[in-house]
């Protein structure tokens, strides 16, 4: 009997060849040998469709675990490990995060040839959104409500969590560019640590195809200046949220995917979280694409049940929103250009993603949506 293909998230509607092959049962069995508590792996029960890495559910004969795997270029065992120690942080304080498991050497990060693996205990609760893209609203405003109340339990519990910079940029959550005084100096000064990111704007005349942002990043400076450095989820949509149910008020009941997780600031991770759930980048044409402020409005009523916005907050929020991808946006070009080879989906990363997701900030909805975050202080 055949199987259909594995197929992954798209930057359209429409599902793609993944990145990365697909787990195999064998490659399985070869990681989960190093676990003694864990028997060889019986089946591969289910494919995540996330880009960037390849994941599945794995049935052993003691129960389940989610197994995930990277290219040794996109995430040393080292570079793994930080997010590994992030997240047993979170989970000492108190977060329903799941445990990620160790081998017989203490090792949570186990590299084999030209790959990296991680194992995680499965998390409780209901997969609502499995199959969700980031970029996708939630069900329902009481989700959203759920998921904002959640972000700020974990922005208190990493209050205290004083470990140093990520040691790669590629496909993290960072604030450099925002930050800096003077964002082409930074770039510049970007590119001759990172030769993915220099080869990948050496064809661009990047400084002009940027001018347009930069008054904007200018009138952040001051105030960014102020906000305090914070270890963050960086990826903060509601398919990296299990829920207590499958009803409209269901309850955030577990955490998943710290991969883009970096010391960044919180209010950063929030607009972070209102681009990925109120705003259907996938819908392909900018002058009609949707913008949900009841569900952007939701997240911020339930971040502020926890840790209050004042009205300098929600205003720095909404000038923040239209540059809060500017980091991550170049990550994703370097990793197209320079760890994938795909010069047309690092041009979207260019393009569509970086310079259009700002552009489309003129467009009335979005001013719309501006305007009801700001309202929200």
């Amino acid at each position: 009997m055949s199987h259909p293909p594995h197929l992954a998230h798209g930057w359209n509607e429409a599902p793609m060849a993944p990145d990365w092959p697909p787990l195999r049962i064998d490659e399985a069995a070869a990681v989960l040998a190093r676990f003694p508590s864990l028997s060889p792996p019986l089946t591969l029960r289910w494919h995540s469709p996330r880009p960037f890495s390849a994941a599945a559910r794995v049935a052993c004969a003691q129960g389940e675990v989610f197994l995930k795997r990277h290219h040794v270029r996109v995430r040393s065992a080292a570079q793994l490990q930080e997010e590994h120690a992030f997240i047993a942080h979170l989970r000492a304080r108190g977060l329903p995060v799941p445990e990620v498991l160790t081998d017989a050497e203490g090792s949570s990060a186990i590299t084999l040839g030209e790959w990296t693996y991680e194992v995680h205990a499965l998390a409780t609760g209901v997969d609502l959104y499995r199959d969700a893209p980031s970029w996708t609203p939630p069900l329902s405003a009481a989700h959203a409500r759920s998921a904002g109340r959640m972000l700020a339990r974990l922005h208190l519990a990493a209050r205290d969590y004083a470990a140093p910079a990520r040691s790669t940029a590629l496909l993290v959550t960072g604030d450099t560019l925002l930050r800096s005084g003077d964002p082409l100096a930074a770039i510049s000064q970007a590119c001759a640590r990172r030769p993915g990111l220099a080869a990948a704007l050496a064809t661009r005349d990047w400084p002009r195809e940027l001018a347009p942002l930069l008054p904007a990043l200018g009138a952040l400076q001051p105030r960014l200046a102020a906000q305090p450095v914070a270890w963050t989820h960086g990826d903060w949509h509601v398919s990296n949220l299990l829920w207590e149910g499958a009803g409209a008020q269901a309850e955030v009941a577990a955490i998943l995917d710290f991969g883009l997780c970096a010391p960044t600031f919180a209010l950063l991770d929030l607009a972070t979280a209102i681009e990925r759930n109120a705003i259907a980048w996938l819908h392909p044409d900018p002058a009609s694409r949707p913008a949900f402020a009841d569900i952007a409005c939701a997240l911020l009523a339930g971040y502020a049940e926890l840790l209050p916005l004042s009205r300098a907050d929600t205003d720095l929020l909404a000038d923040l929103l239209p540059l809060a991808h500017l980091d991550f946006a170049l990550s994703e070009l370097e990793y197209f250009h320079a760890v994938l080879d795909q010069p047309e989906m690092a041009e979207v990363a260019w393009r569509d993603f970086l310079l259009g997701h700002f552009a489309w900030f003129a467009q009335p909805q979005a001013r719309a949506l501006l305007r009801a975050i700001r309202a929200a202080g």
